[in-house]
């Protein structure tokens, strides 16, 4: 995509021949420049790619699409993934700037480019090879469905513009009512189908589609839209209503109709799926794999992120330094490396709870004291932290720093306090519940009374509470905190490392990062097909290929297990809800990160409370985390034992720049910006708003 991007730099240009001059001025470029040559494409399809509405490190979801990735942090959507001290750390219930037609984003400006080729190229046929000339048309299906797609997760039913609409013109001609949700998710299906009958297998040029590719991103859409058309049947009084404009169901699907449309998507996305996976030639990244070997495993996973090489890459977004970085780094690194900023993602102890490797409480709570509650028994001890986490999947440490662990040849030393009394050492609180969560650790007695025996970091500006130890004294919070109320320091005891540049010698700073980012992955694919073949199972479907549905998710799921370094499922997914929440539950570990969760859980529709035991891909009891429509996430916490010289850890919602997370039905449609609603007969406001 790098050439893409620099070409980029010429995209604006305009698009239309000129007329009653017999000589066009020198500034204008007409179809004959561009739409004769390849060169010319390569500017069109630049000027469409650079204006696409991929999620990546130029995205942050309170915003929007804004293309610039300021603070970028990735989790932070009330997934629960992670958390991040500023307003930007919110429930995904809307966008700053919606992808509707607004100044950064517009979605019909770039239908209108895509249109615009369809209907001008055929025009030029004879100027190219017919696989080419194939190719570029199916390129503006690609990028028209990719944007309906978009828009149809965020709102429901769109206005389909599927051709170009002359401007000036009469209102009437102007103005494109939303048509229904059903209606929209089938013209995506057809636009990627398209796309997919006429993309070469391979890509021609780097950044740009191909079969495979648009074969991939249909699996995904398609997934969302059999999960919405199922599920919004779950929610209280049905997720459906019209408009009050038109009489246009532009929210969800007819009582009659959704269990149909909801197994034609479903089926789309596993042959889609299985397309792929059967002719695509990906496979998992396992270049430093090795059996039994969790460094390697570690190591394999940390490095599969950067190598532009992966037989799993399908579609990546490349940064090129100094022309076209990013800053993910400036924002998310450790304290220790803060330049200007830090600890944007600190991935939270919920996240952690999902994977392998931990001693539980039958709660199913990692285990942190001898009782069988986290209010029970003595805190165990530990003679460094990494001790806690020796037996984790390699796959979350690749995804996380843990406190002790190494990153960039530095020990993160992450502590938040130090206590100085007597061993065994009792749980600091006698209540964890949601509903104490406001307890701090700086209203204990232990370190409020004289003489205390906890020390903490005092309030922002103040120095470092300074303890005698082994000769010497030591800050209570150690290098990188958490550190009271300063949102720079770990927030939970836990850094990102996904995406983050592992390099010793890489220079932080905003602007200065390059890694690329993979949209699009063979893991991805295969969580697709596994997940599609679940849902046509409990609808009673046949496979549309003729292969085992269960058999395929159960290889999907272990394949990915296996590389991650996680126990491998011992039988098949069964063909019940359990089943389907194996598979959503392995999906929210591996793409973790990935701006995928927090689509997710709205197509899940177990955001809101009613349906918040299925929040993490498994049943759990809601009222550990939540409250009605509020929620929240807990951290895990290493204190320093001084007479012991050993560790112990207590789990407490976060205590730093402390987030409550709201979501309630309305919010699995965002609203419809209110001037577009306001100045159009035609276009209606969800129902409900």
């Amino acid at each position: 995509m790098k050439k893409i991007f620099i070409l980029s730099l010429l995209s604006l240009l305009f698009f239309s021949a000129c007329v009653d001059l017999d000589v066009p001025p020198k500034n204008i470029v007409t179809d004959d420049d561009l739409l004769t040559n390849e060169s010319g494409m390569d500017i069109y399809m630049a000027r469409m790619y650079s204006n696409m509405p991929f999620e990546d490190f130029k995205y942050l979801a309170q915003w929007g699409i804004r293309f610039n990735g300021w603070l970028n942090a990735t989790g932070i959507d009330g997934t629960g993934e992670a958390l991040n001290r500023d307003g930007i750390c919110t429930a995904f219930t809307g966008e700053d700037d919606p992808y509707w037609n607004k100044d950064n984003a517009k979605p019909f400006s770039l239908l209108r480019d895509a249109n615009y080729l369809l209907e001008t190229l055929p025009k030029y046929q004879k100027a190219y090879p017919e696989a080419t000339y194939n190719h570029y048309l199916g390129e503006a299906y690609f990028v028209r469905a990719t944007v309906f797609a978009a828009m149809a997760r965020r709102f429901g039913g769109v206005p389909l513009v599927t051709k170009v609409i002359a401007y000036p013109a009469d209102q009437s001609a102007l103005e494109v009512p939303r048509s229904t949700e059903e209606e929209t998710w089938d013209q995506v299906l057809a636009d990627f189908d398209k796309a997919i009958e006429l993309l070469k297998p391979i890509s021609p040029k780097v950044g740009y589609s191909n079969k495979y590719v648009a074969l991939a991103f249909k699996s995904e859409a398609m997934l969302y839209a059999g999960s919405v058309a199922k599920y919004n049947e779950t929610v209280p009084g049905r997720l459906t209503g019209f408009g009050q404009k038109t009489g246009i169901r532009v929210m969800g699907f007819a009582e009659d109709k959704w269990q149909v449309a909801s197994r034609k998507y479903f089926r789309e996305a596993y042959k889609a799926a299985r397309e792929v996976m059967l002719d695509g030639g990906y496979s998992l990244y396992k270049k430093k794999w090795a059996a039994s070997d969790r460094d390697a495993q570690y190591q394999n996973m940390v490095d599969m992120f950067s190598d532009l090489s992966s037989p799993e890459n399908i579609y990546v977004k490349q940064y090129t330094y100094p022309t076209l970085t990013h800053g993910y780094d400036a924002y998310n690194s450790p304290f220790i490396f803060r330049a200007p900023l830090s600890a944007g993602t600190c991935p939270t102890l919920d996240f952690l709870e999902l994977f392998d490797g931990f001693d539980r409480y039958p709660d199913g709570t990692v285990k942190l004291t001898t009782g069988n509650s986290n209010t029970q028994g003595n805190y165990l001890l530990y003679d460094k932290p990494m001790d806690f986490f020796k037996n984790a999947e390699p796959r979350l440490r690749a995804y996380v720093i843990f406190p002790g662990d190494m990153f960039k040849g530095k020990d993160i030393e992450i502590r938040a306090g130090v206590y100085t009394g007597s061993t065994p050492i009792k749980p600091l609180f006698s209540d964890y519940s949601y509903a104490s969560a406001d307890n701090k650790y700086q209203s204990l007695s232990i370190y409020t009374q004289k003489p205390k025996t906890l020390y903490l970091s005092p309030m922002e500006g103040q120095s470092q509470e300074l303890v005698s130890y082994d000769g010497g004294t030591i800050t209570a919070a150690g290098a990188n905190g958490p550190f009271y109320n300063n949102g720079e320091s770990t927030l939970t005891g836990f850094y990102g490392r996904k995406w983050l540049n592992p390099d010793p010698s890489a220079v932080i700073g905003q602007g200065k990062s390059a890694q690329p980012f993979i949209l699009m992955r063979y893991a991805e694919v295969l969580l697709n097909a596994a997940e599609a073949g679940v849902e046509l199972t409990l609808a009673g479907e046949q496979s549309p290929d003729g292969s085992n549905m269960m058999q395929v998710a159960t290889e999907a799921v272990n394949a990915i297990r296996e590389r991650a370094g996680a126990t491998l499922l011992t039988g098949g997914i069964p063909s019940n809800e359990a089943g389907r929440n194996t598979v959503r539950k392995e999906r929210r570990k591996e793409l973790a990160f990935e701006h995928k969760t927090k689509w997710d859980l709205r197509r899940w529709r177990v955001q809101h409370y009613d349906s918040r035991d299925g929040f993490w891909g498994e049943t759990k009891d809601k009222n550990i985390f939540s409250n009605n429509s509020r929620y929240r996430f807990r951290g895990l916490y290493p204190f320093l034992s001084t007479e012991s010289g050993k560790y112990f850890f207590d789990a407490h919602f976060q205590w730093v720049s402390m987030k409550t997370f709201e979501y309630n039905p309305i919010d699995y449609y965002f609203a419809i910006p209110g001037n577009e609603v306001t100045k159009s007969p035609l276009i209606d406001q969800q129902p409900n708003r």
